[in-house]
């Protein structure tokens, strides 16, 4: 799994790769974690607001921080 942290370095950006990166540990989840800075590549996702998370290629959140669970779930789909 490719997972995608789009944000330029605020405060939300930096709870979003936290949070990320706990389920990950946690849930044992296969994945490799990067954060997208360069702000012509969160464009080229239709992100206008960040933090946003992308899961292998697709927008699953944008502007907001999902809860643990929401994220858990997104990784797990259940």
């Amino acid at each position: 799994m490719k997972i995608e942290i789009l944000g330029i370095g605020c405060a939300k950006c930096h709870k979003l790769e936290e949070m990320v990166r706990d389920v990950v540990t946690k849930e044992d989840i296969n994945a490799e974690i990067s954060k997208v800075q360069d702000f012509k590549k969160i464009m080229s996702y239709g992100v206008m607001t960040t933090p946003a998370l992308v899961i292998d290629g697709e927008v699953k959140a944008a502007g907001k921080i999902p809860s643990l669970e929401e994220i858990k779930k997104m990784f797990l789909g259940k």
